[in-house]
């Protein structure tokens, strides 16, 4: 009965890009992501950057029983007082600004919320936090972000008494996970705590306190599709969200 699925705001990219014999700018995401939210059953609604204001973000809101935000470019480092680094990708000014908009509504509202890689990042960063512009000035290499995009897998750690050690059970680490990240967060926003590290102790993700479900982290399991825990958790999540209200 697919009228009972939650609904899921997935973001995306906008950016040139070919399809056939067209070509243009998009707005578009791939397909893993969406793959991992339709297998954990839920139901899936395109979030693409758009010009947006707050009542703008809070009518998509509640029309929403979830929302997933994905990975991409960097955040502007702006919005965490700093300058760019050479290494610091040109930001999307626009995704930045209709994913913040949707993190404060959706964060008012309840909403359950995940975010993947760019998407924890977005989140701290929407709660007052910093991110590391370039992983390897910090650790002295690239094994975050090999390039051509080869995904380093490793296991991270989870920090006892979190949701996401909950989710998976209460185990001291979860992995292999595909890692592809050159930044990272610094400085934990307001309200979050970390929930996993890296072996390199980089934190790997991050959660909202006392709230019913937001989880975000670093790496991607849109990627490792045969571990849906992730997933299953927001859709369970947004299943009770949809019946509450």
């Amino acid at each position: 009965m697919s009228a009972s699925k939650p609904l899921i705001g997935v973001t995306t990219y906008r950016q040139p890009g070919t399809t056939g014999v067209w070509s243009g700018e998009f707005a578009m995401i791939p397909s893993d992501y969406l793959e991992g939210v339709e297998r954990a059953g839920g139901t899936i609604v395109l979030l693409p950057p758009q010009g947006l204001d707050a009542e703008g973000a809070a009518r998509i809101v509640a029309g929403l029983d979830g929302v997933m935000l994905c990975g991409g470019r960097d955040v502007e480092p702006a919005r965490y007082g700093q300058e760019p680094l050479e290494t610091t990708e040109q930001s999307d000014t626009r995704r930045d600004n209709t994913e913040d908009l949707v993190l404060g509504a959706a964060i008012a509202a309840g909403l359950p919320i995940l975010g993947i890689c760019r998407g924890a990042q977005m989140l701290n960063v929407h709660r007052g936090g910093t991110l590391i512009q370039h992983v390897p000035d910090v650790i002295g290499d690239t094994r975050y972000q090999r390039g051509g995009g080869e995904y380093t897998m490793m296991d991270v750690s989870l920090v006892e008494g979190t949701a996401l050690h909950g989710l998976y059970d209460g185990r001291t680490s979860v992995g292999p996970c595909a890692m592809y990240h050159h930044q990272a967060i610094n400085q934990v926003g307001s309200g979050m705590v970390v929930s996993a590290w890296s072996p390199d102790g980089l934190i790997e993700a991050v959660e909202l306190e006392n709230y019913p479900f937001g989880v975000a982290v670093q790496w991607h399991p849109e990627k490792t599709l045969e571990d849906l825990t992730l997933f299953e958790a927001l859709i369970s999540a947004a299943t009770t969200y949809r019946k509450k209200n």
